[in-house]
This record gives structure tokens, C-alpha cells and sequence, in this order.
């Protein structure tokens, strides 16, 4: 392939060397475009310029992969022609030394960090309930997914005869009692003895003990719900021999649930109750706003951390026990916060951190970039808080940040 003709120029003032494309260079360059197109269409028209490379290769036809060579090799020499006026534009646009940048300018915004964190949905009324009493279950009242409200009967046991037991005693607590009043009235007229008077008043207590403990052992032929609920599984069918320790039914209450998590010990400060929390169910796909309601008093020496509850709204029903949660806890809130991207910012010998913000020189119109040493805080996503250094209304360089040095000329681009 020839050379290209170019002249070469030299501006004495910058001593820098400028290649200048030559109106023959560029007719040549347009000259390459139309073979380009020549050798494109020639390959159209046997179906062959539009086959990959790996497809000519399988073919095995040497003349399509020629062709398809030349194609290559002309479209590579167009494109770089193209790359060279770029170049010669960018450097005309280079002068003295000066630096393409863009700018952003610094303004004071509202900041939430948040804290990432995985827990699990729980329910303090979720239980199993057990009966108190060994004997046949006679009676099962409610059926599984039915809304119980707490206190209502959900079945009965066989009182193995107590129910007979508990009225002989109530006669019995009678008898004594009428026996205890009669001679309660003897004793303050004086008549009779005192032990006789103490011996009544004995019995008709100790009768109504019998009947009280007695009627206590027969309520626990009744299993009551504990609160108000659904019953969620009906463990243990009717008929069946039950005992203490033996499950009959599991009842759940959604209206109460909550998401418990781990939490480093390092946010104990920040991490307090009331603060906002975005609660994501991934299983679901919803996201809900709420607030720490609970945290612990305790740190776990086993990995360092303290639980947290977090109250979650159930109103439809979805959210189940022991179903998965994302966390954000809103740890640290700025109201006026400096925010600039994480990829502008540079690190010295010394280990600071710095930027550089464009700055217009008083004297002239030029803009020069100056380096700011900062002090950073808090990062969420690809931006950072900056706590000193710069300010609202600074113009930080963004693009070619990494470029330019202290006290350099720059010049900003906009687009």
C-alpha cells in the first residue's frame, strides 16, 4: 500500500510537530471510501461480501476470501484516515498546553445512607397449642384456615368424670357452709364452744378449696385459643387419646409480624429505634417503609452483633412467617450534603485525598485546575459525601481528573 502524502508543520512558538493532511491526501482517503463501496458492492452481488469470515472459511472458495480480505483491509484504511482528522482536530484544540475537561458543579442535597442487611419475618403469635389434660379428645370445633377469636373454645376433652366430682363437692361446700353460719350465730350469742365454732369454719373452707381446685382441673378439659387468630393446621383429629406434650393445633396471628436481623455492633450508635427502614421481599416483589420498633440490649460475642425488630404492615396477608427480607436502614442522614462521583477523586503520596476543581484566574480568562485536598465521609452507590475541602458551587473536573495536574490550563468542554 503507498504511503500517504503529508506535510509536516511546525509552530515555532510551542515547538510542537502538527501533521496536516494535504487536499490530494484527503481525495485519496475518498478515493479509498468509493473502492470501499466498489469492493462491498462487488461482494453483494454474489451474496458473498454479507458472510462472516467463518463462514467463507467453511465454504473453502479463495477468491470470496479475497475478496473479503480487501473489503477488510480498505474499511481499516478508511477508518484510520478518519481517527487522523480526529487527531489533528483535537490537537488544534490543544493549545498551550491546555487539557480537555468537563465540569460539574457542586451542590448541597439531601443524603441518606443506608445499611444493607438480610433478616427473616417472625410473628410473636405463632404457637402450637397443647392440651393440659390426658384424655379423649371428644369434640374438635374449628377446621383449618378458620378465624378464631382469643378465649374461644377450639375443643374438648373427656373429663373422665370430674364434671360428677365437682357437684358431689359443691354439695358438699353447701352443707358446710349452712353448718359453719348456724354455729357462727351460736358463737355470738355465747352458746356452745369456741372449737366447735373453728371446727365449722374449717370445713366450709377446706370445701370450697376442694371445689375451686377441683373446677380448676376441669377447665383444662376446655383448650381455649390463646389470642386471636386463623388456625393455620389441626395437628390431632377428634377421638384421638390426647396428652400434656402432645400438639393439637397450630394458630397464627399475620396482623403482628415483624423482621428480626443481625446487626454489626460497629452501627449500635446509629442504628436506633425509629429509624426508617426499606423492607424488600424478593419472593413478593414488594418494598414497604417502616421503622425500627426493638433493639437489643445485647451483643452476641459469637459474631459480634445485636438484633433488631422491624414492624411490617400486613395488610393484604402476603408476608408469612419466616419468609426472607432485605434490609435498608437509614443510619446516617445529612441535610445539606456535598456529593461528588467516587472516580474523581485521586490519592497522594501521603495518603489524602484530593480533586480538582477548574478555577478562573482574576488576572486573565484563563482557567486553571487547582487541587483540593478533601475529607470524605459516608458512600452510597457511586457517589460520596464530602465533610470539608470544597463547597456548594465549586466546578469539580470530572472528566480528566486523572489527567491534568495542579495549577495545569485547562480548557472545559461542553456539550
Amino acid at each position: 500500500m503507498k504511503k500517504l502524502n503529508t506535510t509536516i508543520h511546525i509552530d515555532s512558538s510551542t515547538h510542537q510537530q502538527e501533521t496536516v493532511y494535504t487536499k490530494s491526501t484527503i481525495m485519496k482517503y475518498f478515493t479509498l471510501s468509493l473502492l470501499l463501496a466498489f469492493i462491498l458492492t462487488s461482494c453483494g452481488g454474489n451474496a458473498n461480501g454479507k458472510k462472516s469470515v467463518e463462514t467463507l472459511i467453511a465454504d473453502g472458495d479463495v477468491s470470496a476470501m479475497q475478496l473479503k480480505k480487501d473489503a477488510l483491509k480498505a474499511e481499516i484504511t478508511a477508518l484510520n484516515a478518519e481517527v487522523a482528522q480526529l487527531d489533528v482536530v483535537l490537537k488544534k484544540k490543544t493549545v498551550n498546553n491546555e487539557v480537555l475537561v468537563t465540569t460539574s458543579t457542586v451542590k448541597d442535597t439531601l443524603f441518606k445512607h443506608y445499611i444493607e442487611l438480610q433478616g427473616n419475618v417472625e410473628t410473636k403469635q405463632n404457637v402450637l397449642v397443647y392440651p393440659e389434660y390426658q384424655g379423649t379428645l371428644l369434640r374438635v370445633n374449628v377446621t383449618k384456615g378458620q378465624r378464631v377469636s382469643k378465649g374461644q373454645t377450639l375443643a374438648r376433652i373427656d373429663d373422665g368424670g370430674l364434671s360428677s366430682q365437682v357437684a358431689q363437692l359443691e354439695t358438699q361446700a353447701a352443707l358446710a357452709q349452712t353448718t359453719f353460719e348456724r354455729q357462727e350465730r351460736l358463737w355470738k350469742q355465747s352458746i356452745g364452744s369456741e372449737i366447735q365454732f373453728l371446727q365449722a369454719k374449717s370445713q366450709f373452707e377446706s370445701a370450697q378449696n376442694m371445689v375451686k381446685q377441683m373446677k380448676s382441673q376441669l377447665g383444662k378439659t376446655v383448650v381455649s385459643a390463646p389470642f386471636s387468630g386463623v388456625i393455620d393446621d389441626v395437628i390431632t383429629e377428634q377421638g384421638t387419646v390426647v396428652a400434656p406434650g402432645m400438639a393439637l393445633f397450630r394458630i397464627v396471628n399475620l396482623s403482628n409480624m415483624y423482621v428480626r436481623a443481625e446487626v454489626p455492633e460497629t452501627y449500635l450508635t446509629t442504628v436506633t429505634n425509629g429509624k426508617e427502614v426499606q423492607v424488600f421481599f424478593p419472593v413478593l416483589g414488594e418494598t414497604i417503609t417502616t421503622k425500627v420498633r426493638e433493639t437489643g440490649n445485647y451483643i452476641n460475642p459469637s459474631n459480634r452483633s445485636f438484633p433488631i425488630e422491624v414492624a411490617v404492615p400486613n395488610k393484604n396477608g402476603n408476608v408469612k412467617p419466616n419468609l426472607t427480607a432485605k434490609l435498608s436502614i437509614n443510619d446516617y442522614t445529612s441535610e445539606k450534603a456535598i456529593l461528588i462521583p467516587l472516580n474523581v477523586i485521586n490519592e497522594n503520596a501521603d495518603g489524602e485525598q484530593y480533586v480538582y476543581i477548574a478555577f478562573a484566574k482574576a488576572d486573565d480568562d484563563k482557567i486553571i485546575a487547582k487541587q483540593k485536598i478533601i475529607t470524605t465521609g459516608k458512600s452510597q452507590g457511586d457517589r460520596i459525601e464530602v465533610l470539608s475541602g470544597i463547597k456548594a458551587g465549586d466546578k469539580i473536573i470530572v472528566e480528566g481528573a486523572r489527567s491534568v495536574k495542579d495549577n495545569q490550563e485547562v480548557r472545559i468542554l461542553t456539550y
